[in-house]
């Protein structure tokens, strides 16, 4: 599921590189978590996030709200365990073109343009100069309670993904032809022009899609898209890539459980 109501008219919805200088202690432990590696084929979390608050009591679906405590722990005990944040664009280099890539990858994801994205999360990546990922839908920016075109620009400047998660966010597979271009393909041209940002990647709203809406999506020009199917993002499925939804619940030790769970497998 993919849409909140926060608010009434809101729709319920790099590469970093080693210095070859040595070093020695803390700097050596922090310069080995960004350590390059050769290219691979292996698979990738990427996280799925919605909005990053308190739920309200009114809250249809209080699990798409991580408290902002939770939201920092969980980016503390990531990069407390070696990790550090990429882009879809930048996995894509890697697995594709042997761009390098930390160690540890993990792709952070926004689904919809909630305002907490800026004000809440924001401010805890950007302290460790981590990207992420917003997979924005177009009307809602400018909504109450959603990302003004200026906040989305400022994600934008601080390195920051744009994706398209369509137009209006309906279930795309039941939409007639017509209209699912408009959805899939309109919404990157519609970023394009607004931003002035590559969008090279789509998300698919709620998670609804068939082979119809993939072939709509590879027809439009994305490299990839993101799915809501639990698991590894891996490179034979750039247009099914799956995710790890973080819950209200999970707190760092359910996320720490999901990856450990995953990567085992």
């Amino acid at each position: 599921m993919s849409r909140v109501a926060l608010q009434p008219r809101l729709l319920v919805a790099l590469a970093i590189g080693a210095l070859s200088l040595p070093l020695s202690g803390t700097a050596a432990a922090e310069r080995s978590r960004a350590a390059v590696v050769p290219v691979r084929r292996t698979a990738v979390p990427i996280l799925m996030y919605h909005v990053v608050a308190k739920p309200p009591a009114s809250a249809p679906y209080p699990e798409l709200y991580v408290r902002p405590e939770d939201f920092a722990a969980q980016v503390q005990w990531l990069d407390d365990n070696g990790y550090a944040a990429v882009t879809l664009r930048a996995l894509w280099e890697h697995w594709f073109h042997g761009a390098l890539l930390p160690r540890k990858p993990v792709v952070v994801t926004f689904d919809d343009g909630y305002r907490s994205v800026v004000s809440a999360a924001l401010p805890v990546l950007a302290a460790r100069s981590w990207p992420a990922v917003l997979n924005l839908t177009f009307k809602n920016v400018g909504l109450p309670g959603g990302l003004t075109e200026r906040q989305v620009r400022r994600l934008l400047t601080a390195g920051w993904e744009l994706a398209a998660h369509s137009l209006t966010h309906p279930d795309l597979t039941g939409l007639g032809r017509a209209a699912l271009t408009r959805e899939v393909a309109g919404s990157r041209s519609a970023l394009r022009r607004t931003f002035g940002a590559p969008v090279d990647f789509f998300c698919y709203p709620a998670g609804r899609y068939d082979a119809s809406v993939v072939a709509a999506v590879e027809d439009a020009g994305y490299l990839g898209a993101t799915t809501t199917i639990s698991g590894l993002a891996r490179p034979d499925a750039m247009h099914e890539l799956r995710r790890i939804r973080v819950n209200g619940s999970d707190g760092a030790g359910g996320l720490a459980a999901a990856l450990a769970r995953l990567e085992q497998r």
